[in-house]
């Protein structure tokens, strides 16, 4: 290969890599933005949690923290951790940034999920329609696949007419989604109820090449 074609190449591949976004810094919560009531903040080992007030003396209905930035297609990947009895969830595409999942104009058929699209995390000992992993409101997890009391990773691949999840490395839901709901959007992290505790970690965003 000639030095020419070798630089071609060069050139040609660092246009094939995809796009690293840094969503989270594991110092703090710049770059995104707390929705409704709920504790949201980043521990000295940069372990991001996420709490419900359980203090609250209303109802707190769902607490979010969005991105500030919106993306369109892209692959997720974090590590989270749920305290048992707790229903979390990751929200793509919902370009109402839970407006109506809290306060004064709550509407229980315009939460995220109603609008884009909610990876279903939850750690229940019931059985579960959606179970973590699920596209909720649109595909059931096939299996359960989350580990209870340890650390699990989600993946979330988001294409215009596609999107595909896996959990510990089982693919949990692969979907065109709806395509009346929007295909760009920020990215979400849910507290489902006052009672709730999340952790993640090494969230990682990429964006596929152009």
């Amino acid at each position: 290969m000639s030095t020419r074609s070798a630089i071609l190449l060069l050139v040609l591949t660092s246009l094939c890599v995809a796009a690293e976004h840094k969503l989270f810094n594991g110092k703090n919560l710049d770059g995104w933005e707390i929705v409704g009531d709920g504790f949201w903040a980043v521990r000295s080992d940069g372990v991001l949690v996420g709490q419900g007030d359980s203090k609250a003396g209303r109802p707190q209905h769902q607490s979010w923290l969005y991105t500030r930035e919106e993306f369109e297609e892209f692959d997720l990947k974090a590590e989270f951790w749920l305290r048992r009895g707790a229903n979390s969830g990751i929200s793509i595409r919902d370009t109402s940034r839970a407006r109506y999942a809290q306060g004064a104009e709550w509407d229980s058929k315009k939460t995220p999920s109603h609008i884009g699209y909610e990876i279903q995390l939850i750690n229940s000992d019931k059985p579960q329609k959606h179970d973590s992993g699920s596209l909720y409101l649109f595909q059931p997890a096939p299996k359960k696949a989350m580990k209870p009391d340890d650390w699990n990773v989600i993946e979330i691949e988001s294409r215009k007419d596609r999107i595909r999840i896996r959990l510990n490395g089982e693919l949990m839901a692969d979907h065109p989604g709806d395509p009346a709901r929007p295909t760009r959007g920020p990215i979400g992290l849910q507290l489902h109820d006052k009672e709730t505790v999340i952790e993640f970690r090494s969230i990682t965003l990429r964006t596929p090449a152009r």
